[in-house]
């Protein structure tokens, strides 16, 4: 199922113009680094010559970007946002997908994945990323050629190929191009960047699919997935922007900056979050002592070598 969430603007219409971008009140970044400057550059050159993109948008830090950039160097009748839509994916997330695609001016389109049909997905294998971006890009593929746009891209950046992303290989596999990482490109440089351009999303921590918080090996459902968004927005609204819930069957884990440890640790604030996390279903409610790190999960696998961008 395809649903568009806005129509593609007429030709010369410029997301630049656009009235209901809503543009971060900073001061302008005085960055005169020229290696940044030439990685932006071909950053935007790469898009250039793909004519017309489908950008993978998960309201991420990185997708946001290169939605902007895109936008800015092809146009808006050339550029379409598109949003794989699952239980994998935080409802605050999907709801900022579809905030951020209309403040920029892009045509947003809903594809529902339903990964959960794939026993390989579900099993949850150390290489599950693998299976679910495999279902996404071969779903972007299948839109691009009926809408005749000429390519995927989607927002890895150089850094990320020093984990264990297995999707990396799922893009490779379609051909997805990835404009940010081809140019050497760092985390670092996405946000300068992005907070350059003034977008909303510049300091944004990452927020990886629901999924990931699942210890490999344990089955992944959407009532699981369910308990982890619900565990992550309540540790959330005690003012913790950054935590994730880590999912061990009967088990939460809970990963926060060591800053808040004592903030949690606290009688009152303890007892509150035992009782929600057990009336979401959890016997066990745990504080990880090593704090919050983006990946944990894979601290338990060994995953060979780093990856190339080749």
């Amino acid at each position: 199922m395809i649903e568009s969430e806005n129509a593609a603007r007429p030709p010369g219409d410029s997301p630049r113009a656009s009235p209901k971008m809503k543009m971060h009140d900073t001061t302008p970044i005085n960055n005169t680094d020229d290696s940044f400057d030439k990685k932006c550059q071909q950053m935007r050159s790469i898009l250039r010559e793909l004519k017309s993109v489908a950008v993978a948008f998960s309201a991420g830090i990185d997708s946001t970007l290169v939605l902007k950039v895109a936008l800015d160097e092809l146009g808006p009748e050339n550029v379409v946002a598109v949003t794989g839509k699952s239980d994998s994916l935080a409802a605050t997330e999907f709801q900022s997908a579809c905030q951020i695609a209309e403040e920029v001016g892009a045509e947003h389109v809903i594809l529902d994945t339903d990964e959960f049909a794939d026993p390989n997905y579900v099993s949850n294998p150390i290489n599950r990323c693998y299976h679910c971006k495999t279902t996404l890009y071969t779903r972007l593929a299948e839109f691009i050629q009926e809408r005749g746009i000429n390519a995927i891209v989607n927002g890895i950046n150089a850094d990320d190929y020093g984990d264990y992303r297995p999707g990396i290989e799922a893009a490779k596999e379609q051909s997805v191009c990835a404009p940010v990482a081809e140019a050497g490109m760092t985390k670092k440089d996405v946000r300068t960047l992005a907070l350059q351009l003034g977008l909303p999303t510049f300091d944004k921590p990452a927020s990886p699919c629901l999924s990931s918080r699942v210890q490999y090996g344990e089955e992944i459902t959407p009532e699981k997935l369910k308990m982890v968004d619900a565990g992550e927005q309540f540790i959330k609204s005690l003012g913790i922007t950054e935590c994730r819930v880590r999912h061990h069957s009967d088990i939460a884990r809970i990963e926060v900056p060591t800053e808040f440890f004592a903030m949690l640790s606290a009688s009152e604030v303890a007892t509150r979050i035992d009782a929600h996390f057990r009336s979401l279903g959890y016997k066990y409610v745990t504080l990880d002592l090593r704090g919050f790190r983006s990946g944990s999960m894979n601290e338990v696998i060994a995953f060979g070598q780093r990856q190339s961008i080749q």
